[in-house]
């Protein structure tokens, strides 16, 4: 962790992805994060590799340890007024409230902005959405397929452009992207509440997520008045910038934007100077109108040679170029490594494992990061520093108030 929200404590009464994995990034810039979650049931995530849905190894669930790390959990009833008064006490000790409840849920617990506002006006109120706070969908429940991928324009875009489906969206894909959204405007708002004194509701919705990450088509369609063309990777207007799979079945994808400027050495390294003064190939207004043919030939290339023969004839080139890497053999590219962005940590068992940094960093210093915690791990630190003498914390277990 960092120290740059350090004296800052966050109180997460949320689930899931999307909005606890603001939390992470919050206690990876060294917020306290509390997360209440129920004593019995707690973060559903919890359940995920125990009921099959997702691969575990050791009992290290990715899916609760990605978005949870650095936190302290409490295990809290809050439908409860034993565990609504909790709550609110932490409350009162918090800078922020974060949740993904819909507004139904919040109105009945009696934790809508009126009533946490009512125990500390000055916190600031982060609310993550699936369609956002108004409109007639502001009601409904969403997750990143749905609201991100699906209504916010995404999987479309990845369509092939014969009218197929679309791919299915990785795990957890907007939900990643949006809690870090949540993150920078929670931290804009405390920003601001220093400088002014006031502070602020923070909403961000995975659809409107999407729409900022597809910006340049969803954009480009309302100035065209039409969706923006999908060419196929054997139609791009410049054969520069594709895919190229490799004899050895290994993709290379090269991004020559300015394809006149690298297509000499590009042909060279190719081992095919020929190609430089082709009357076809010479530049790039004669590249796209012989596209098709272009493409074709560089594929025929490029599937001649397996993928080390490319990397040791590119080394050194001034283009954009890079593999396409899987994502196990992201842990093992030195440039990763060199700049922490996987950082280890071990988590209760002592199964040493590796978490995605969030991705920014401070004075060039890679994030610590520690594992997430266990259900209600804290229950009790947490109880005493709000100042529960030991009987009345063994009163609150027995009544199931807390775990």
């Amino acid at each position: 962790m960092t120290d740059v929200l350090a004296g800052y404590r966050v109180v997460e009464l949320a689930s899931w992805t999307f909005v606890p994995s603001a939390g992470a990034v919050l206690a990876d810039w060294g917020a306290d994060d509390i997360k209440i979650e129920h004593p019995e049931t707690g973060d559903p995530q919890r359940g995920l590799i125990s009921s099959g849905l997702v691969p575990g190894d050791k009992g290290v669930n990715h899916f609760i340890e990605q978005p949870n790390r650095g936190k302290r959990s409490i295990g809290l009833d809050t439908s409860t007024p034993e565990g609504l008064q909790v709550l609110m006490k932490l409350v009162e000790t918090a800078d922020v409230f974060l949740t993904n409840l819909l507004p139904e849920s919040r109105r009945r617990m009696g934790v809508d902005v009126e009533h946490v506002r009512a125990r500390n006006p000055k916190i600031i109120y982060a609310r993550g959405h699936g369609y956002g706070p108004k409109g007639d969908a502001a009601d409904r429940g969403g997750y990143d397929l749905a609201s991100y991928w699906a209504r916010g324009g995404i999987g479309d875009a990845y369509a092939p452009h014969d009218g197929g489906y679309p791919p299915f969206q990785r795990a957890a894909f907007g939900d990643l992207y949006g809690g870090l959204a949540i993150a920078a405007g929670i931290t804009a708002a405390l920003l601001k509440r220093e400088r002014t004194g006031e502070p602020s509701v923070v909403d961000v919705s995975l659809l409107n997520a999407a729409i900022w990450q597809l910006g340049m088509d969803i954009v480009g369609a309302g100035v065209l008045g039409a969706d923006l063309p999908k060419f196929p990777l054997t139609q791009m207007p410049n054969p520069a910038v594709n895919l190229y799979r490799t004899r050895d079945g290994r993709y290379l994808a090269f991004v020559l934007l300015q394809g006149d400027r690298f297509w000499a050495d590009f042909c060279t390294r190719l081992g095919r100077p020929d190609l430089i003064t082709d009357e076809r190939y010479v530049d790039s207004a004669a590249r796209f109108v012989n596209r098709e043919q272009c493409i074709t030939e560089l594929r025929e290339i490029f599937a001649a040679q397996d993928l080390a023969h490319w990397e040791k004839a590119f080394e050194g080139f001034d283009g954009v170029w890079d593999v396409v890497r899987t994502a196990r053999e992201v842990h093992d590219d030195p440039q990763v490594i060199a700049n922490g962005y996987l950082p280890r940590t071990v988590d209760a068992n002592d199964n040493e494992f590796a978490l995605a940094a969030s991705p920014v960093q401070f004075d060039e210093t890679p994030l610590r990061l520690t594992r997430a915690p266990g259900h209600g791990e804290h229950t009790d630190d947490l109880l005493g520093e709000l100042g529960y003498p030991p009987d009345d914390i063994i009163d609150l277990k027995v009544k199931n108030v807390v775990l």
